[in-house]
């Protein structure tokens, strides 16, 4: 089968960063389901991964965390899906990724395909949609059935992958007053035909410009980018007894600033699950499937952006670039695979 993976860890812009190859075609069992994949899309996780390091692969590690496609195999254990079910999932990040042809991955962290849209406008979903849910619904506690609506939000970084599906969440199911962080005016407006209330600009201080908009102080705060860097802003805009969740590394951010509001900081990170095979994995099945559902009900949209063709080593090179540069908006979609 087709593949796009690598040896070596080394700068985007060398040959051998991501390379084609041919694999073997993996077998499926247990409560794995082998996936024809059509699509996939890069998020920042593909970049980090592969960034420039000495380690050497003795054999190819294939990236990527988010594929569509359908099941063409399963394993004796499954009890979810059967062969010809259209799905989509983010994968687990332990394990082999979806940049080839086709890919195993555990029932239980994926999704039924939205009927309503294409490989492609489901490949832009998954990664972030769990990460935007379990963020909001699990971490941060907000009410998915909109008990905490009125209640205000800051996104940092809305117009990104993360920030795209979790302002549709945010306005949408949880019906919160949406706040997000843009710094040009495509990304601005990107995130008000999403739902946000009011969009700021994350190049100036956060907490100035909340002020500005007449805003002393939010309920949650949602860090998705540069959490370090905007930390004593954050800590001057979350109101008392708030709660914080980020989802990037910070390594100079001084937690006790938090104590005089009895403010919760948490972490989301999606692999969790799947990493440590937690006795509640499944979740990620059943809110990708309550997702599907509320995309093909029109609730939310996809959050696609960019589609390139075919699914190969030079494209998903170009892809990682663009990640790089932190110039995406929305999501980056590669689909198909050259015959």
């Amino acid at each position: 089968m087709k593949a796009v993976g690598l040896y070596q860890y080394l700068p985007i812009n060398e040959n051998d960063a991501l390379m084609d190859m041919e694999l073997d075609m993996p077998w499926a069992t247990g409560r794995d389901l082998l996936v024809e994949v059509k699509a996939i899309s890069v998020n920042p996780v593909d970049t980090k991964v592969r960034a420039p390091k000495e380690q050497v692969e003795e054999n190819p590690r294939i990236l990527g965390w988010d594929a569509s496609g359908v099941v063409v195999a399963v394993g004796e254990n499954t009890e979810l899906f059967s062969v010809g079910d259209e799905v989509y999932y983010a994968g687990d990040i332990t394990r082999q990724g979806s940049n080839s042809e086709f890919q195993l991955v555990d029932e239980r962290i994926v999704g039924k395909k939205p009927a309503s849209l294409s490989f492609a406008e489901a490949a832009a979903l998954p990664l972030t949609t769990i990460t935007a849910w379990e963020g909001l619904f699990d971490r941060l506690g907000i009410s998915k059935q909109g008990a905490d609506a009125g209640k205000t939000i800051l996104i940092v970084g809305g117009a990104g992958g993360v920030g795209s599906i979790a302002i549709q969440l945010a306005a949408q199911l949880a019906k919160l007053n949406v706040i997000a962080t843009a710094s040009r005016q495509e990304t601005r407006e990107w995130c008000q035909k999403l739902g946000a209330a009011r969009v700021i600009n994350h190049r100036k201080p956060l907490h100035t410009e909340l002020t500005e908009q007449g805003i002393d102080a939010v309920d949650y705060i949602f860090s998705l980018n540069s959490t370090d860097r905007h930390w004593p802003a954050i800590v001057e805009a979350i109101a008392p007894q708030g709660r914080i969740c980020s989802i990037v590394e910070i390594n100079n951010a001084n937690i006790d600033l938090l104590k005089t509001k009895s403010a919760t900081f948490v972490w989301e990170f999606m692999f969790t699950r799947s990493m440590y095979q937690t006795p509640d994995m499944i979740e990620q099945h059943t809110l990708l499937n309550e997702v599907a559902d509320l995309i093909d009900k029109k609730v939310l949209e996809t959050t696609l952006n960019t589609v390139i063709s075919p699914i190969n080593a030079e494209n998903l090179r170009q892809a990682h670039a663009t990640i790089e540069q932190g110039s995406a908006i929305g999501k980056i979609v590669l689909e198909g695979w050259n015959s």
